[in-house]
C-alpha cells in the first residue's frame, strides 16, 4: 500500500534553548520556514531570535508554556505552522500531544501516538520487549503498584534496585534504594518528583546492574516498514542517573556486541510499528551482556556525536521522515568514521553537590573555538539570564578526531577556550573528568561519579587559583580599573577568591607597576609584559583583546581570559573561572553562617516543607526541599532547636540564599 505524503512548509518548534536553535539550522537549510514559541523568560532567548517567527505562548513556569497544549496549538494556528517539531524533553514523549496535533491537522515530527504509549510506559514496554525476545533486566512490574505491593516485591527483586517512574525519563523519578528500610522514603520522594515531571506516580521496581555501562542505540525507521541503527553511544559517565559525558563509538563495545545490541534495538522498534527518531537505550554488566532499560521516543540530547561519527544529519532525517520518505539509507549503506565526545555545560556548582546557579552570562564566545574538530551546540549568548524555569544545560560543546585521543584534546582545549564566566558551571569539571585516568581508560560505570563525591574524591574539590593567577588577578587590580586613584604610587591590596584572601604590596612608580606577596616573598623570575624580562618583581600585564591578557613568568608568557564586572575580576585558564574582588577596609557583617537561618542553597521551588512553627529539631534533620532543574536539594537544620519561623510554603519560588526558616537555638523549658 502507497504510504501518504505529509508535505508541510513551515515548522513550529515546541522548545527552547539549544535544540530550538538546533532544529532551525537544519530546517532553514532544507528550505523550511521556522516558527520559535517563548516564554515570560525566553522572550529575548537565542531561538526566538534565530526563527522566522517568534510567538509568546505563556509565564515563565513550563507548566503555563511549553506544557501548554492548547497555547501551542494556538500558536501554530495564529503563525500558520502546519507542522510540529518537539525537540526533546517538555511534550516530546507525550502521546496527548501528538494526538492533539494530529487531530488538528498538524504534521507531528516524531513517532505516532501509538508507539509513544507502548514506550513510554516502561512497565508496558518492558513486556513488549520480553515478547520480542529482546533481554530486559530483572524487576517487578505488575499492575498492582502501591506502595505495599512495592515494599512486599523488593526482597524478591533484591538490593540495590531501583524506583523508578513508569512515565520517567532523564533520570527524573528515579531512586536508588539500598535496604528494605529505604524504600519508603525512596518511593515517596519518586512519586512526588515524577507527578511534578510527568503528571504520573505510577512506579515500577528493577534491579540495579552494579558497576554497569550505559550504552544505547539510536534507530531510524519510516513509514515504509524500514529501520536501521545508526551505532552505539556510550553514556555511562553519570551523576544521579543524568548522563555528564556522551561518545561515540564506545570504547568498550566490539563490532560483534554492536551487531547485536543494534539488531536488538531494531527489533524494538518494529515491536511498536515505530516511525522517526528513537534511541534504546541498555545496560552492560561485567560480563558484557546488555539488558533493555526503555526506548526514548524521541530526538537524544547527545545525538551530534552520532552526527558526527556517520556524517549524517539526524534532524533532516527526521523532516524527511515525517514527510513521508523511505529511510535516506540502508543498514548496509551507513559507515561510522572516527571518534566524538560530548560535554554538557551545565549551570551548575560541581563542588557544592552540583548545586544549580541562575544569573547572568557575562562571558560566552564559543564561536571563537568551533571549527571542523569542535562543534558547539548553545542556547545561551552573552547577556542571558539562566533562570530556574527549566533544564540546567546551556551548550554542548563536542570533539570530533580521528581518534579517541584526538577527540578528548580537541574536546579538553575547547572548554579551555570557551568558558562560561558570569556564574559557577561544570566546566573545569568536565575538562578534568575526560581526562581522568579511569575516563581516559575506558573504567566508567554508571555509580562511579556518584562514588567519587561521596568519597570527596579529588575530582570533586574545587580548583585553587595558582600562585601565578593570584599574582595576575593582583597586577589587573593594581593596574588601574578604576578602583583606585592614579595619583596612589604605593598602597597594601588585599584580595578574595572564595573562602580565600591574600595580600600583596603594590608599588606603582615609574610607570612600572610591582606586585609583591605579603609574607610569602616574590615570584621567582616575577612577572613581566616583556617575554625577556627576568626580575624578582612584576610588571603589567599585557591587554592581547578586550578579554584576554598575556603574561610573563620566568620568561614563559602565558594567557588567560579576563572579564571585569562591577568590582569582581573574573579569570579563566585551563576552564577553571577564578573569581577575585578586593577586600574593602570597612567589611559589611556577613549572616550567611548564621546556625539560626535555614537557607535555601539553590534557586528554585519549595517542593517540600516537614516542619512547622515550634518543632524541635536535631543538627542535619531535613527541614524542607527545593526542586530547581531535575533536582531535590535538601534545607537542612545547622544546629539542634526549635523552629521559630517560617518563611515559606509549597510553590513559592525562591532565589539563592533565601532565608526559609528560622531555629531557636536556646530551647526554653518550663
Amino acid at each position: 500500500m502507497t504510504q501518504p505524503v505529509h508535505r508541510f512548509a513551515k515548522i513550529l518548534i515546541a522548545n527552547r534553548g539549544e535544540i530550538a536553535c538546533r532544529i532551525i539550522r537544519t530546517a532553514r537549510a532544507m528550505g523550511y520556514a521556522t516558527v520559535a514559541v517563548y516564554s515570560d523568560a525566553d522572550a529575548n532567548a537565542p531561538h526566538v531570535a534565530q526563527a522566522d517567527q517568534a510567538i509568546r505562548i505563556g509565564g515563565s513556569a513550563a507548566s503555563d508554556s511549553y506544557l501548554n497544549i492548547p497555547a501551542l496549538l494556538a500558536a501554530a494556528q495564529q503563525t500558520g505552522a502546519d507542522a510540529v517539531h518537539p525537540g526533546y524533553g517538555f511534550l516530546s514523549e507525550n502521546a496527548t500531544f501528538a494526538q492533539a496535533c494530529k487531530d488538528a491537522g498538524l504534521v507531528f515530527i516524531g513517532p505516532p501516538p501509538e508507539a509513544i504509549v507502548a514506550m513510554g510506559d516502561k512497565a508496558l514496554a518492558k513486556r513488549r520487549m520480553i515478547a520480542a525476545n529482546v533481554p530486559t533486566v530483572p524487576g517487578y512490574l505488575d499492575d498492582d503498584e502501591s506502595d505495599a505491593r512495592l515494599l512486599a516485591e523488593a526482597d524478591a527483586v533484591g538490593f540495590p534496585l531501583l524506583v523508578k517512574a513508569v512515565a520517567g525519563g532523564g533520570g527524573r523519578g528515579m531512586r536508588q534504594v539500598n535496604n528494605l528500610a529505604e524504600m519508603p522514603e525512596a518511593i515517596a520522594s519518586a512519586r512526588r518528583e515524577a507527578l511534578s515531571a510527568f503528571d504520573s506516580d505510577l512506579m515500577m521496581l528493577e534491579r540495579l546492574i552494579s558497576r554497569g555501562c550505559h550504552i544505547e542505540i539510536q534507530i531510524f525507521a519510516d513509514a515504509h516498514g524500514n529501520a536501521v541503527h545508526l551505532g552505539e553511544r556510550d553514556c555511562t559517565a553519570q551523576r544521579r542517573r543524568q548522563k555528564v559525558i556522551e561518545e561515540a563509538p564506545s570504547p568498550i563495545v566490539s563490532l560483534a556486541m554492536r551487531a547485536a545490541m543494534g539488531a536488538d534495538a531494531v527489533a524494538a522498534a518494529l515491536a511498536v510499528a515505530y516511525q522517526g527518531a528513537g534511541t534504546v537505550e541498555f545496560i552492560v554488566d561485567e560480563n558484557l551482556n546488555h539488558y533493555f532499560l526503555e526506548m526514548n521516543t524521541r530526538l537524544q540530547v547527545e545525538h551530534p556525536v552520532t552526527e558526527m561519527i556517520t556524517g549524517l544529519d539526524l534532524v533532516e532525517w527526521q523532516l524527511r521522515v515525517a514527510a513521508g520518505e523511505k529511510l535516506p539509507l540502508m543498514q548496509s549503506q551507513i559507515q561510522f568514521s572516527g571518534h566524538a565526545i560530548e560535554a554538557r555545560l551545565y549551570a551548575e556548582d560541581p563542588y557544592q553537590n552540583f548545586a544549580p546557579q541562575t544569573g547572568e552570562v557575562l562571558h560566552y564566545r564559543p564561536e571563537e573555538v568551533a571549527d571542523t574538530g569542535v562543534r558547539i551546540d548553545a542556547g545561551i549568548v552573552e547577556g542571558g539570564v539562566v533562570t530556574p524555569y527549566y533544564d540546567a544545560m546551556v551548550s554542548k560543546v563536542i570533539g570530533y578526531g580521528k581518534t579517541r585521543d584526538d577527540a578528548i584534546r580537541r574536546l579538553m582545549a575547547a572548554l579551555a577556550d570557551a568558558p562560561l564566566l558570569g556564574l559557577a558551571n561544570n566546566g573545569r569539571f568536565l575538562r578534568d573528568l575526560v581526562n581522568h585516568e579511569a575516563f581516559r581508560g575506558a573504567q566508567m560505570h554508571t555509580s562511579l561519579l556518584d562514588e567519587w563525591a561521596a568519597n570527596d574524591d579529588a575530582l570533586m574539590q574545587r580548583p585553587a587559583p595558582s600562585e601565578q593567577i593570584w599574582a595576575l588577578a593582583a597586577a589587573l587590580f593594581a593596574d588601574g580599573g578604576g578602583w583606585r586613584s592614579p595619583s596612589v604610587s604605593a598602597f597594601k591590596l588585599k584580595l578574595n577568591c572564595g573562602d580565600t584572601a591574600r595580600a600583596f604590596l603594590v608599588d606603582a612608580r615609574d610607570g612600572q607597576v610591582t606586585v609583591l606577596p605579603v609574607g610569602a616573598g616574590a615570584l621567582h623570575g616575577g612577572m613581566s609584559a616583556s617575554p625577556s624580562a627576568n626580575t624578582p618583581s612584576g610588571v603589567r600585564a599585557i591587554q592581547v583583546s578586550d578579554r584576554r591578557v598575556s603574561y610573563t613568568i620566568d620568561g614563559v608568557r602565558h594567557q588567560a581570559i579576563v572579564y571585569r564586572h562591577q568590582h569582581q575580576l573574573y579569570i579563566s585558564q585551563d576552564a577553571a573561572v577564578f573569581v577575585f574582588s578586593e577586600v574593602s577596609a570597612f567589611p559589611e557583617a556577613a549572616d550567611n553562617s548564621n546556625p539560626r537561618h535555614a537557607r535555601s542553597s539553590v534557586a528554585g521551588t519549595v517542593a517540600r516543607l516537614d516542619v512547622a512553627v515550634g518543632d524541635l529539631v536535631v543538627e542535619g534533620q531535613t527541614l524542607a526541599i527545593v526542586e530547581a532543574m531535575k533536582m531535590e536539594t535538601r534545607v537542612v537544620a545547622n544546629s539542634a532547636g526549635e523552629i521559630f519561623a517560617v518563611h515559606t510554603s509549597i510553590g513559592e519560588q525562591v532565589a539563592v540564599g533565601t532565608v526559609l526558616i528560622e531555629i531557636e537555638i536556646e530551647v526554653k523549658t518550663s
